[in-house]
């Protein structure tokens, strides 16, 4: 992949992420503690040359990416923002996230939306990184991506990264016969990349949402982390 590093001030950098910085950014600074699956586009950040962390795409990877639900083609003209994994920063994340999407558009022709989801149900995520990026609120969505195992709730993806796969059945068989899957409620939001697009999609929008009590204040993608051990603080890209 050529390299296109964005230097935007002094003391922030994006680059082109290799897959041991991506992995390490996750499993720190990220709650699923786990790499997205399928096809990606790993964007890395640096402060003042120090590796802070990692934003990931998915690119045509399950149903979030089925871009005719929203009239695009299927899985070339829809991304995931599936992963914003950060450590103590000084930039805001929707920054952050804003100068990714250039920098994805650039290397991705074709690519007419971004699609990313808030979990509310499992950690209490409203989407406030959105909300500052004025991405479009398209509401409520349910999957079954999170099994109860020994009473602790499992998204499927750190399920598979740990056992290599993630079927129910197998679960119960192998690990605990009372496991079982659970709605896991999130707030989904979009962000169109050319005008026609988001004229097309912008019916869909709905009014933001907001927090409920003080206890979920913290939005966690802007949460601090541990520092990076020292062979990912150096400029490394793919």
């Amino acid at each position: 992949m050529a390299k296109s590093l964005i230097n935007v001030q002094p003391e922030l950098k994006l680059d082109w992420a290799t897959h041991k910085a991506a992995k390490y950014a996750c499993q720190n600074w990220h709650y699923s503690k786990c790499m997205p699956s399928g096809k990606t586009v790993k964007i890395g950040v640096w402060e003042k040359d120090i590796f802070i962390g990692v934003v990931i795409f998915s690119m045509g990877s399950g149903n979030a990416t089925r871009g005719d639900k929203y009239g695009l083609k299927p899985k070339t003209e829809v991304a995931e923002l599936a992963r914003v994994a950060l450590t103590k920063h000084t930039n805001t994340v929707s920054k952050i996230i804003s100068i990714s999407i250039k920098m994805l558009k650039k290397q991705s022709a074709g690519l007419k939306m971004i699609i990313s989801f808030a979990d509310y149900e499992r950690i209490g995520h409203i989407g406030t990184i959105y909300q500052a990026g004025n991405w479009i609120y398209a509401g409520m969505s349910k999957s079954n991506d999170v099994i109860v195992i020994h009473g602790e709730r499992v998204h499927r993806r750190s399920v598979f990264a740990k056992y290599g796969i993630n079927s129910l059945v197998w679960v119960k068989q192998n690990i605990d016969p009372s496991a079982h899957f659970m709605s896991n409620t999130k707030h989904r939001y979009i962000m169109p990349l050319d005008n026609e697009t988001r004229d097309r999609l912008k019916h869909l929008g709905k009014p933001y949402p907001k927090r409920v009590t003080k206890a979920n204040s913290g939005d966690q993608l802007e949460s601090e982390g541990a520092i990076p051990i020292h062979t990912l603080q150096t400029h490394e890209a793919a």
